[in-house]
């Protein structure tokens, strides 16, 4: 069996080609994609660096969040028949000029950058890594809501770049909140918001959760059954919901009015879920005390952009699913997959069927 490991920056292809190999047990022979098949006799990994995240990602034909090119890929697959891949375009082109590929195992929580019907079309099998970055992103929200309520990153900036001791910063007006005894309202309450209810309660926060597809309730915070109480109630909001149709746009003015003055809100799940303008016309009124943003609208934010002046606003460039962790838990969970179409199994994460 001939795999292709085509990771990127952040997944290494040698973290794939090494979780590949450990799952099958055989004597995988690694080779460049540029210098023939290689010479072993079980399976021969390949291996391809993909430029992501020192390129950003982007759209590839009519794949979304994909890195490399078409050509590439149809040259790295010449006579492959599994691809395990984070963000390779799998595209109708690359998949047409891919005779022999039956497998592609997507290192993310989405194939997104698959072309799922062309693969159907194709008898390609397509399988991802759900979960992979639960942990990294719950901890990572609550890290950016510290540093929005604590005001760490401005009292930072004051002393490392102006040196200055700001007793300023201990007067009443200007002291941030405690997580501890404050109202936290998580709209969506899957692997991340789930996880990050755990963690908050830790703190001794108060967490209602709105999910109308949550099957359970979650132990640690109360169910919210409509969005606007919840946001009446919650002093803090982090927004956890999966971008569709029905939520692109899900916070705007009128939802954010409904807050508490002096409230903040939090987004490490996706930038569509928040009307941006919204958002900073709320902190310049100061409706909002403060915001975290990981994830924005448009990715990087243009420059000019009226969120780089917002006041109160903590940014970071999307950064809350990248640990070590999760790139080493993302070639684990695929070369899982590979195991499994290696001996016949059914896969445990495929995405639609051939």
């Amino acid at each position: 069996m001939r795999v292709l490991a085509a990771g990127d920056h952040f997944v290494l292809p040698g973290l794939l080609a090494d979780a590949v190999r450990a799952e099958l047990a055989d004597s995988a022979t690694d080779s460049a994609t540029d210098s023939g098949t290689g010479t072993g006799t079980g399976t021969d990994v390949r291996l391809l660096e993909l430029p992501w995240p020192l390129t950003p990602f982007g759209p590839v034909a009519e794949v979304d969040e994909a890195s490399g090119t078409e050509d590439v890929m149809i040259e790295a697959l010449d006579g492959v028949e599994v691809c395990v891949t984070q963000m390779a375009p799998i595209t109708a082109r690359v998949l047409e000029h891919a005779p022999d590929l039956r497998l592609v195992a997507v290192a993310r929580g989405g194939p997104i950058n698959v072309n799922a019907e062309a693969a159907a079309a194709h008898g390609v099998r397509i399988c991802y890594a759900p979960g992979r970055n639960a942990t990294a992103t719950a901890e990572y929200t609550v890290g950016l809501l510290l540093a929005v309520l604590r005001r760490i990153p401005t009292t930072h900036a004051a002393l490392s770049e102006r040196g200055e001791w700001a007793g300023r910063f201990y007067t009443y007006d200007a002291t941030g909140l405690e997580i501890a005894g404050t109202t936290v309202g998580l709209v969506g309450g899957g692997a991340v918001g789930s996880r990050v209810a755990r963690i908050l309660a830790g703190f001794g926060a108060e967490v209602l959760v709105h999910d109308p597809h949550l099957p359970d309730d979650l132990p640690e915070a109360e169910r919210v059954a409509d969005l606007d109480d919840l946001l009446r109630r919650s002093r803090v909001v982090s927004l956890h919901a999966r971008l569709t149709p029905e939520t692109r746009g899900l916070v705007g003015a009128r939802e954010i009015g409904l807050m508490p003055p002096g409230s903040v809100l939090i987004n490490c799940a996706r930038g569509p879920l928040l009307d941006q303008d919204a958002l900073c016309a709320a902190l310049a009124s100061g409706q909002l005390l403060g915001a975290g943003l990981d994830t924005y609208a448009e990715e990087p934010p243009p420059p000019g952009s009226p969120l780089f002046s917002a006041p109160g606003l903590v940014m970071t460039p999307h950064l809350a699913g990248a640990s070590r962790a999760v790139a080493e838990k993302a070639a684990r969970i695929v070369a899982a997959e590979v195991g499994r179409y290696h001996r016949g199994e059914p896969l445990a994460h495929q995405f639609g069927s051939p």
